[in-house]
């Protein structure tokens, strides 16, 4: 065997390690293959880098900046609470609206975008028509992995088609992937609404248990009301006089002040400099058991506990909401005391939600992740501040769009529609239109320089301009033949479609705990080599491995929108085996099927 051949198979199968074993960054993961491959003199350095210039990096990072226009200029938002509303209630029409809206934002938007921006109004529209959440969020998260079959403006399909330029056949087009990922996006929401929605859960789990008449009520979505109790600050208290903060109630004994009684008024959502006094009554979220065994008991008296309600700990200035951490928030592997939460946001986090439990108390040393539901009290003027944060998704339906914001959505929409379809003409080609396009959103003022920066998500950049020069290292050494005549070899009794059975398989396996990108720079080339030996069209290979990777609904690993429903959906693993290997098989047939009829093979 060739060295440089070995040292390619090696590079390669410890990538593919450390993407599944998540001890790394992907992006960091995809930097090391670019330097072991360099360093070995495998790749030239000139080809090593090449992946920096190729216009599937330069597609994916303009389309991550039309999305954001879409989605800051509230066109998506009205197009998602419009059709949530049509829905008027009823549950099968909720996961019908959720779904469509997910696969129409999710043709032109990123995945997480399209996500990230129907969740709110998702939540919403659950809470409004009594819903459990956990009917809603995996169909919508679904919707946007069934939207991205139909586009070639999924990362996925912009790689697979690189890979197909780069090995001298034509790219695909921004309609190719329409016929057959109309028909997936059609019949996966017609399994969502026959047969999945009957699998969702409509419990969580026992700990965050909750029925159909309390679904409304965040207290006992999240299981607060057992938390919570009432204590008087007595005549010899030692908290006289003393600010919430200097009290220590939360950072020594995790105890968390909603509110205040004093001379026949509530004061809610107290803030940290708030002087308590003589006959305080505080209520308090914390575990009572463990205050009985602490040093403060003795300077407090413990009342009659009551039940409240949500509506108890709200008022027109006050109200308990949900938020998520959204997939580039800056919190993510901090604690809430390392975040200096409380007095960066100006709210209260009562519980978290981490798709496993609820945690109540000790919130202050709980290391947050992506997909966590929090739980927050907080004045109502913080919620437009807390809805711009990049760190944070409010789960509460927006109606306050301004004019101005309006109108520059629908400047969004026009200049995004004029570069699909100047795109979709295919005189020029797809990345310098996408980025004429972004550009001009920038000049309009849709979207400003500064945010451009934040909103690409780098990592995805990086990941796909490391795995490409991959690709090209498998083509060079013969890794990619050697993998394909493998294939040949096993597949020549079964004909044309066990090679796409096969291909097929491997590649929805891969897809369910590495990053698609990835998966589609590794399988395309092998998928193009095995169609030569064949004697088939490549194109219809790699179109069927680029559907592959967007299959990704068995575990939540699979892509970065089933954690982010996680959390507020309150998932677990077993949640999307149960309903998403049945809609897998469901679609991997149904391509199999309809691949030959619109590809020739």
């Amino acid at each position: 065997m060739h060295i440089d051949l070995l040292i390619t198979l090696i590079i390669l199968a410890s990538a593919i390690i450390l993407f599944l074993s998540e001890r790394l960054s992907v992006d960091l993961v995809a930097l090391l293959v670019l330097i072991a491959l360099g360093l070995s003199h495998v790749l030239t350095p000139q080809e090593v880098f090449s992946g920096l210039s190729e216009p599937a990096v330069i597609t994916i990072l303009v389309v991550f900046v039309l999305a954001h226009g879409l989605e800051v200029s509230g066109i998506a938002e009205r197009i998602g609470n419009f059709l949530v509303r049509a829905a008027d209630g009823s549950e099968s029409r909720l996961i019908l609206a959720v779904m469509a809206a997910g696969a129409l934002l999710s043709l032109f938007m990123n995945n997480i975008a399209a996500a990230t921006t129907l969740l709110p109004a998702a939540s919403s529209a659950a809470r409004k028509a009594r819903v459990n959440p956990s009917r809603l969020l995996m169909p919508l998260g679904f919707s946007t992995l069934l939207g991205g079959m139909a586009t070639l403006f999924t990362t996925t399909n912009i790689v697979a088609s690189t890979v197909l330029k780069e090995n001298g056949y034509p790219g695909f087009g921004i309609l190719d992937f329409a016929p057959i990922g109309m028909l997936l996006v059609m019949i996966g929401i017609g399994y969502m609404l026959l047969v999945g929605r009957r699998m969702l859960p409509a419990k969580t789990s026992d700990e965050r248990a909750e029925v159909f008449r309390h679904a409304e009520d965040l207290l006992h979505t999240y299981q607060i009301g057992e938390r919570l109790f009432r204590a008087r600050v007595p005549a010899n208290s030692f908290l006289i006089e003393k600010s919430l903060a200097e009290s220590n109630l939360r950072k020594e004994y995790g105890l968390n002040v909603l509110a205040i009684e004093r001379n026949g008024s509530r004061i809610l959502a107290p803030q940290p400099d708030f002087i308590l006094q003589r006959g305080d009554v505080m209520v308090v979220e914390g575990r009572l058991e463990a205050l009985r065994q602490s040093e403060v008991e003795k300077s407090l008296n413990i009342l009659p506990v009551q039940t409240y309600k949500e509506c108890d700990l709200e008022s027109d200035a006050h109200l308990i909401f949900e938020a998520v951490l959204s997939p580039r928030s800056t919190l993510i592997g901090q604690t809430l005391g390392e975040a200096h939460f409380r007095e960066k946001y100006g709210v209260t986090v009562l519980a978290v939600w981490n798709g496993e439990r609820v945690f109540r108390t000790g919130l202050a040393n709980l290391r947050l992740t992506f997909g966590d539901a929090l739980l927050l009290q907080g004045g109502r003027e913080r919620l437009p501040v807390l809805r711009r944060e990049a760190d944070l998704i409010v789960l509460s339906e927006q109606d306050d769009l301004n004019p101005e914001k309006s109108n520059k959505g629908w400047l969004a929409v026009l200049i995004f529609g004029v570069s699909v379809l100047v795109a979709a003409l295919g005189q020029f080609s797809v990345s310098e239109v996408m980025l004429a396009g972004a550009l001009t959103m920038v000049i309009t003022n849709v979207v400003s320089m500064e945010k451009v920066y934040r909103v690409i998500e780098w990592r995805i950049i990086f990941l796909v301009a490391g795995m490409l020069p991959l690709g090209i290292a498998m083509t060079k050494t013969g890794a990619t033949k050697l993998f394909a005549d493998a294939l040949t070899r096993l597949f020549t009794p079964f004909g044309v479609l066990g090679l796409l059975f096969g291909l097929m398989t491997l590649t929805v396996l891969l897809s369910q705990a590495m990053k698609g990108a990835a998966v589609s720079a590794v399988i395309a080339p092998i998928a193009i080599s095995a169609a030569r030996n064949f004697g088939v069209d490549p194109r219809a290979m790699v179109m069927g491995v680029a559907l592959a990777t967007s299959m990704a609904f068995v575990t939540p690993l699979g892509h970065p929108v089933n954690i982010l429903m996680m959390g507020p959906g309150g998932y677990r693993f077993r949640d999307y085996f149960k309903v998403g290997l049945p809609l897998t098989a469901l679609l991997f047939g149904v391509v199999m099927l309809l691949l030959p009829v619109f590809w020739d093979l």
